[in-house]
């Protein structure tokens, strides 16, 4: 099922005989091994070689030395060296900070730094509110990790969940103009994480929680937003939430079903699966059927942790036991954030008729898409090779600029429900399909629009 993609960009340098063939015989023999070639770039020539850099697509760094060994198998060439491309740019990180100010002369610095600076301190220090107007702090986040879940890949620490911090701050800028900056804690306790945001919060206008593991990053999000004057905002949790509610709010309307009228399952129980049941239960579904490695939540169990107690309470309200599989049948949508290759092409068919499959595990999801879309009416997956595709980066900058916007202290389900229908409404009727049923994360208008909704929420609750 996974297809070459530009996650494994790979150049390789390489010598080959100055033929007219070459070109062809190098992309061939990455081709014979699945890979796919990008570009191909002639960097040196001489009339008994020529040297290349040739672009590929590869599934994974064994892929890669399969394609890098199937070049050398070909008479006269040579592989030079292997560039990944995407280590190289991260080189050095991603993101970076400048003033936005000029520094030219003594004036200049007077006024930006000491003496001028002091008449500043000490009109926060008068009016701490004017924290906001004066400083970073209007228009600052923090993305706090701590490296306990990072992707997919588990308990990997704070350093090496760096990476992903610095890319969330990219995204932050690029999408919503907003100045974000990793915040990756060495520690996995819940009380030090709770304290150490509290000390650093003063510099911040709001917290963005990030690949923190269930349960705790329940109670430190509860936590922190109770000890805190800023939003504090799980993305993990309630990103997913908000595009998940957006997306199917679109895809109804494609099968022409009522929420109201809806069974759903939902696989996967954890940060992202919790925030989904409790944000959709705000839409007043038909039922809501969770599932997790047990099989179907039910108040009967008896190994129900308080997430999951609250959850068994809230839903199920058929009663219903038993695996997955069980719950699929007769079910209108399907929304899986847990783990690949759950169920097949036979368990859509039990569904109900023209069924919704959010199959969103990362990187292979609960059920092929191709398998899935021979019985399902709409199918949405987390990966950017498949059609709508279910990504956080269409609610988070945009939640966060409006909340920033706002000088709102708190987030609430108000905001969220504002958030997803922004998003829903950015695909209009003569654009909405099967195939299309969420915004590109590239799309402009997304973080603007949900901006304002956010922001309109959060004057209206007064936060």
């Amino acid at each position: 099922m996974p297809v070459p993609g530009p996650g494994y960009s790979i150049t390789f340098r390489v010598e080959a005989p100055p033929s007219a063939s070459a070109a062809g015989e190098l992309a061939s023999a990455i081709g014979k091994v699945g890979g796919v070639t990008t570009a191909f770039d002639v960097v040196e020539s001489h009339t008994d070689r020529i040297v290349v850099d040739i672009t590929c697509n590869a599934l994974s760094d064994d892929h890669a030395r399969d394609i890098g060994d199937e070049l050398e198998r070909l008479p006269g060439v040579v592989v030079r060296k292997a560039s990944d491309r995407t280590f190289l740019i991260h080189l050095g990180g991603k993101i970076e900070i400048r003033p936005k100010i000029a520094l030219k002369n003594r004036d200049d610095l007077s006024r930006a730094y000491t003496p001028g600076v002091a008449r500043i301190c000490q009109a926060i220090a008068e009016n701490p509110d004017d924290a906001r107007r004066l400083t970073i702090k209007r228009n600052t986040v923090a993305v706090v990790t701590d490296g306990s879940a990072v992707l997919g890949l588990g308990n990997l620490g704070p350093a090496a969940a760096l990476p992903v911090m610095e890319g969330k701050a990219a995204l932050f800028k690029k999408f919503a103009n907003v100045d974000a900056w990793p915040v990756c804690l060495d520690t996995q306790d819940v009380d030090e994480i709770i304290h150490a945001v509290q000390l650093l919060a003063p510099v911040y206008g709001g917290i963005n929680l990030e690949d923190i593991a269930a349960p705790r990053c329940f109670e430190i999000e509860r936590r922190l937003r109770e000890k805190l004057d800023i939003p504090v905002f799980h993305d993990d949790q309630h990103g997913t939430a908000i595009v998940v509610v957006a997306a199917l709010r679109n895809a109804l309307r494609v099968v022409g079903k009522s929420l109201a009228d809806c069974r759903i399952v939902v696989c996967g129980v954890g940060a992202a699966g919790s925030a989904i049941v409790r944000l959709l239960l705000q839409r007043g579904p038909g039922d809501v059927i969770a599932v997790d490695i047990n099989g179907i939540v039910h108040r009967d169990r008896g190994d129900l942790d308080s997430n999951l107690s609250w959850i068994a309470l809230n839903t199920n309200h058929s009663g219903r036991t038993g695996t997955l599989h069980d719950a699929l049948v007769g079910a209108d949508v399907f929304i899986g954030v847990s783990a690949p290759n759950l169920f097949g092409a036979e368990q859509v068919a039990t569904m109900a008729p023209r069924p919704v499959v959010f199959a969103l595990a990362n990187p292979d999801p609960e059920i092929d898409p191709l398998e899935a879309q021979r019985y399902a009416a709409v199918v949405a997956t987390g990966r950017s090779d498949y059609p709508n595709q279910i990504n956080n980066v269409l609610a988070f900058p945009g939640v966060f600029r409006g909340l920033l916007d706002a000088h709102a202290r708190t987030v609430t389900d108000d905001m969220l429900l504002a958030a997803a229908d922004a998003i829903a409404d950015a695909v209009d009727g003569d654009r909405l399909n099967a195939s299309f049923i969420v915004p590109s994360v590239f799309d402009s208008a997304v973080a603007p629009a949900v901006a304002e909704c956010v922001r309109k929420a959060a004057v209206h609750v007064g936060t």
